[in-house]
């Protein structure tokens, strides 16, 4: 049934990818799109191809994702795509009136060799981009990299808005990397406790979990404005949140505007956060107000009283580079053995920070970028682990090994939540271990003979 015909026998497979632990690129190029303030995304390729992005990320946020296409079709796929990105620039601002428009490649486009930057400098010299509007542009083909690619590509796009006009604004420009609406909101408030004013993009909050008002608004009042993505040229620093997704944005601000940047890890548990709040002490020039601290001390007191509940316990994780090196040091800061990790998106730098956090921790740490998770199934044949975090399709594998399963990552399509209840600084880190807690003590309760089925733990 399911995934049981999954071999325990590992084959080297180069060629063959099978349950991948990713999704394609024009996805998370789409999802940034969605933080700018007005911002109509666009698919430059064929229907088919916006209607999968678009389901993608409604599946997950449980909201309506709006997005326009070139809708290639015969012709334009033989001859390119150039007329009907025109006339789709011509009918989008006519038509839904947006700030802007992200325009996205596909597979098609691409291998055409559509050049965006050309057909976008025509379009502004036939008038067809209306004074105070913008078109931004990032090449996503879906056979390179992941989600994660495409988001950073459209993030360095947003970058490229930058206007400086030599007057530094006292602000700190924060590049959250794919998060949750509610970790984008999360970030927020540990700015404004600090004392920090910042300019965060991309911001998908108030756009992807917003109120239901009985009103349809293509464009909701969250996201990234455009006067402040012009504003972060003038900004005294950046703090790139991940690698992979917010790191080459930072840098082309630095390069471009001689804005000073630095790349940290997300904020997922402890340390991490620990991290991320002194940064943001030392720029702004003060102490940790007592409320963070409060909150940091809420986290240690959970990881105290709990202890001997994480402790030892082997998982799986499977995810985003980003999301799952902070993760990582987390579980092993409490005592916890992550020995299969898998990643979908290339680079072999993933590989060498994961066996770096795990060296201490004792024992073999099977860890595979551009992996899949069929090869993390086969793992969990030969070494079995206590539980799974990763995104839904994990319950495949939990359900075949019989494991706990903690659902975390992108996408998450049979649970709510997520968009709601951060997962990032201290107040997510007391999240995720409420909520792998509840999954190892469910398990507890249903293994327990009835001398042993307790009250209290």
């Amino acid at each position: 049934m399911l995934l049981r015909h999954t071999p325990k026998e590992i084959t080297e497979r180069k060629a063959l990818t099978i349950n991948p632990a990713k999704t394609c690129q024009p996805i998370g190029a789409m999802y940034a799109a969605l933080g700018i303030h007005g911002c109509l995304p666009h698919s430059h390729g064929s229907q088919g191809c916006c209607a999968y992005h678009r389901s993608a990320l409604t599946r997950h946020y449980k909201e309506p994702v709006s997005a326009s296409t070139s809708s290639f079709t015969e012709g334009a796929s033989v001859f390119g795509g150039s007329a009907n990105m025109m006339q789709a620039i011509n009918n989008i601002f006519t038509v839904y009136g947006p700030e802007v428009i992200a325009v996205h490649t596909t597979c098609l486009s691409e291998t055409i060799g559509d050049d965006l930057p050309q057909i976008k400098k025509k379009a502004l010299a036939e008038g067809k981009i209306p004074k105070g509007k913008y078109v931004i542009s990032a090449s996503t083909p879906s056979y390179a990299g992941s989600h994660v690619t495409g988001f950073s590509n459209m993030v360095t796009a947003m970058a490229g808005m930058a206007e400086p006009t030599g007057k530094k604004n006292g602000k700190v420009n924060i590049i959250p990397g794919w998060v949750e609406p509610s970790d984008m909101e999360e970030i927020k408030r540990l700015t404004n406790m600090v004392g920090v004013k910042t300019i965060l993009f991309p911001d998908t909050s108030g756009v992807l979990n917003g109120p239901l008002s009985g009103e349809y608004k293509m464009f909701p009042e969250g996201g990234t404005t455009v006067a402040e993505l012009k504003s972060t040229g003038d900004s005294i620093g950046t703090l790139a949140l991940g690698e992979w997704c917010s790191a080459d944005a930072a840098r082309y601000l630095d390069k471009e505007h001689k804005v000073p940047c630095q790349v940290l890890d997300m904020p997922f548990g402890l340390q991490a956060t620990d991290r991320f709040i002194d940064a943001l002490r030392m720029v702004a020039g003060v102490n940790v107000p007592d409320e963070i601290a409060l909150e940091r001390g809420q986290l240690v007191d959970m990881i105290s009283d709990m202890h001997q509940y994480f402790y030892k316990k082997k998982v799986a994780l499977v995810g985003d580079p980003d999301q799952l090196i902070a993760m990582t040091e987390f579980l092993v800061s409490i005592d916890m053995c992550p020995v299969h990790i898998v990643t979908g998106t290339p680079g072999k730098k993933f590989e060498k920070r994961i066996k770096e956090i795990t060296k201490d921790m004792g024992g073999k740490v099977n860890v595979k970028a551009k992996g899949d998770m069929f090869l993390l199934h086969q793992w969990i044949k030969n070494e079995p682990v206590d539980l799974i975090i990763g995104n839904t399709y994990c319950k495949y594998i939990a359900r075949d090994e019989d494991l706990p399963f903690v659902r975390w990552g992108f996408p998450i399509l049979d649970r709510q939540g997520h968009q709601y209840f951060p997962t990032v600084g201290y107040k997510g880190g007391l999240r995720l271990l409420e909520k792998i807690l509840g999954v190892l003590m469910d398990r507890q309760d249903r293994d327990a003979s009835e001398s042993k089925f307790e009250l209290v733990f």
